[in-house]
């Protein structure tokens, strides 16, 4: 089990990685998002970063993966209670960047999807 530094460096931990916000925010919006449609939605994430993201996510207890064996097999992603307790945190992080920081300076604004 990983040991922390304090309880900020076992938060940062869990949502550190370029598109793991992104992938939170997305089931947090859609509810549930097949891996598909998290690569169309996130654009520019590789196959293989997705798929090692959202590992790191179901590890940490953040999504959930399910196996959908319909006529159609498939995979889908959900957030978890504790992935849905760390939205409004993340909320706040994102207001405090619309307020702060220049949006010229951001390829993307998170907040007004």
């Amino acid at each position: 089990m990983a040991q922390y530094l304090n309880e900020f460096d076992a938060t940062m931990h869990l949502i550190q990685g370029k598109w793991k916000i992104m992938i939170m925010y997305e089931l947090s919006e859609s509810g549930s998002r097949r891996f598909g449609q998290l690569m169309s939605h996130i654009q520019d994430v590789s196959h293989k970063t997705l798929t090692n993201q959202l590992r790191e996510l179901e590890r940490d207890q953040l999504i959930t993966r399910h196996d959908l064996t319909t006529a159609e097999p498939h995979v889908e992603y959900q957030l978890t209670g504790r992935g849905e307790s760390i939205i409004p945190v993340l909320d706040a992080i994102c207001e405090w960047g619309d307020t702060h920081i220049d949006p010229a300076l951001m390829e993307r604004n998170l907040c007004d999807e």
